[in-house]
């Protein structure tokens, strides 16, 4: 069962999810940084200049460690998995999203994941013969 923090985080990350959406697209060209307001995720904790920071690496359309005990970064995890669109490019793309205590998220795109860009290929392949 969820925490009633964890779901105000959601909440709070929900609120970005599309800006978040268009700076992943963007990211391919350079690296992107989304300033987050800091009452959003001071309302959830009560707590002013929390100092909140993580690193999240998604490779192969995977977060690369588990945050157990983490609200805010399982939360933010959480949020960019169910979005079909997001998913989909840390699926085809190895990404880095950093959170630094300045409120930004730094979203940086760490190129191709070959195994994601075979499987069309393969797919057609299997059409084409089949």
């Amino acid at each position: 069962m969820y925490s009633n923090k964890y779901n105000l985080f959601l909440s709070a990350w929900n609120k970005y999810l599309s800006v978040i959406r268009i700076l992943l697209k963007k990211s391919a060209l350079e690296e992107q940084v989304l300033l987050i307001n800091h009452i959003d995720l001071e309302r959830v904790t009560g707590i002013r200049k929390s100092g909140f920071k993580f690193t999240v690496n998604y490779i192969n359309g995977r977060p690369d460690a588990l945050f157990s005990g983490n609200d805010l970064v399982q939360t933010f995890i959480s949020v960019l998995q169910t979005d079909e669109i997001i998913s989909d490019h840390l699926y085809k793309y190895n990404y880095t999203f950093t959170f630094t205590t300045k409120y930004q998220l730094y979203i940086k795109n760490n190129g191709s994941n070959r195994k994601a860009e075979e499987l069309p290929l393969l797919a057609e392949e299997e059409i084409i013969t089949g």
